[in-house]
């Protein structure tokens, strides 16, 4: 038996074909644009996400039998706004993740709805990349396309609905809109009551491993599959690449170096840090988990290397990197803004400590050390909840990086495991169609079988206690700038 998994990520869509026993058969890629139309938006077409899907979909089982194709979902980048009318129109481009137009939309919910009651409806609070606010903003900014507005869903969900037909949704994932009672797994009256909206515009909810539908008999031909291969309701990238990385069940982490960064930890109880500094969503494996989401990661290095070196040769420029925990230069990782755990859309990043000395190699060193404080900015907020982590598992594709890795498991004190095929939401994905299919009895079976460690970078006790230090001051630099940007 063949399942497809479908990233839909923020560049391109990353089709993986794979077989009942976890093995890869075909990867394909497909790029669509990205808009920008004023200062600080981020929009996409979804009808280029469905372009691209279905021609990615075909050139990737072109060579198999499509009778062996028994289900198809998805990973799929988070909170976007998609929006359709009456007649199934897309009403305006989706709204994405890393869209900032929405502060004062995120204000309103945190300052006078308050984020107490935001965290008692839903167990979060507004950020600027959350799908709540930006139906506010379409509210205030666009009445007479809100007006129209009959069905509301997310960008992997998309994909599903024209598949499939279902207007369908996952846990994981509508965790991330603000709407969600994530505790009790249900819509929330009281933010629907507070967006405008009502529970038949927004979609059916399912456990990420179930089953939403078939292919529709137009879609089947179209892609030369049998209209009996099923479509599984899919997760969040995070939580697809959680899966895909093994990291389900209770007290596994994950750390994913992609545009953005994210810190995963799952759980089989429900919790909420004090701050809400952490996100508390529903996990893909049908439980729980924390995150702890940084806007800008991967995307830190590719801007220093692309946009400022002027250079592809990556791995060269950290061939001459030794001396760990030990470098004068910081860098603070807010290209973007900050969600985890400052949520200031306003926040910017910085060089700080430059001498007449300083190194391009320094420089380069404070980029990845500056991605890595980050994110135990995050950790540091799990290990405040009595949440011991010891080992994380890393993907994303700053996790190519070997000296990346060695920065990670000195900044966390953590042992981190390199996986063998890390291919993040896509694989986590397929994993979901093999478990909707039948194949496997749940997700953490599954992945038991699936998921093998093939490395594991150990850190180093001297250079935990230098990168100890380190912390201690990049902790300071953030609350000294905040005032200033």
């Amino acid at each position: 038996m063949l399942y497809i998994g479908v990233d839909l990520g923020t560049s391109a869509v990353k089709l993986l074909l794979m077989d009942e026993s976890g093995k890869i058969h075909n990867i394909v890629s497909k790029e669509y644009p990205l808009y920008f139309p004023n200062p600080g938006w981020s929009e996409q077409e979804p009808q280029d996400w469905l372009t691209q899907s279905i021609a990615g979909i075909k050139e990737l089982v072109k060579d198999f039998d499509g009778s062996q194709v028994k289900g198809i979902s998805f990973g799929g980048q988070m909170h976007g706004l998609v929006v359709l009318d009456e007649q199934d129109e897309v009403l305006r481009p989706a709204i994405l993740w890393n869209d900032g137009r929405t502060v004062k939309e995120t204000e309103y919910l945190n300052e006078v709805i308050g984020k107490k009651q935001l965290s008692e409806y839903t167990a979060n609070i507004a950020f600027a990349g959350f799908t709540a606010p930006k139906i506010l903003w379409m509210k205030e900014h666009e009445p007479d396309l809100f007006a129209r507005i009959h069905k509301i869903m997310l960008p992997k969900d998309y994909l599903a609905y024209k598949l499939s037909g279902v207007f369908c949704t996952d846990y994981s994932d509508a965790s991330g809109m603000l709407l969600l009672d994530v505790k009790h797994k249900c819509w929330s009256k009281e933010m629907m009551e507070i967006c405008g909206v009502t529970e038949t515009q927004l979609p059916k909810l399912y456990e990420s491993y179930e089953v939403v539908g078939t292919l529709t008999e137009e879609m089947a031909e179209e892609l030369g599959l049998s209209q009996d291969v099923k479509i599984i309701a899919g997760a969040g990238d995070n939580a697809a690449a959680a899966v895909g990385t093994g990291t389900v069940g209770d007290g596994r982490c994950n750390i994913s170096l992609g545009t953005s960064g994210t810190i995963f930890i799952s759980s089989r109880n429900f919790s909420v840090d004090g701050n809400n500094a952490l996100h508390s969503f529903d996990h893909a494996d049908g439980y729980y988990h924390l995150m702890g989401c940084m806007l800008s990661a991967a995307s830190c290095n590719k801007w220093w290397m692309d946009e400022i070196l002027k250079t592809k040769e990556y791995q060269k420029e950290q061939e001459e990197i030794a001396k760990l925990g030990e470098n004068q230069v910081f860098y603070l990782p807010y290209l973007m803004g900050e969600r985890s755990p400052h949520n200031d859309p306003s926040a910017r990043a910085a060089f700080i400590g430059m001498t007449m000395d300083t190194t391009r190699e320094e420089m380069t060193q404070a980029v990845l050390e500056g991605v890595a404080f980050g994110l135990r900015d995050s950790l540091e907020v799990a290990r405040s909840l009595g949440i011991q982590i010891e080992r994380t598992k890393i993907c994303g594709g700053g996790a190519r990086s070997p000296l990346w890795k060695k920065i990670i498991a000195n900044v966390m004190n953590l042992k981190v495991d390199v996986i063998e095929s890390e291919e993040g939401p896509g694989y986590g994905a397929a994993i979901l169609a093999a478990v909707g299919c039948g194949e496997y009895e749940n997700v953490e079976t599954a992945v038991d079988k699936f998921v093998h460690v093939v490395e594991t970078v150990e850190p180093d006790p001297e250079i935990v206690d230098k990168y100890e230090e380190q912390y201690k001051k990049f902790k300071k630099y953030y609350p000294a700038l905040k005032g200033l940007f």
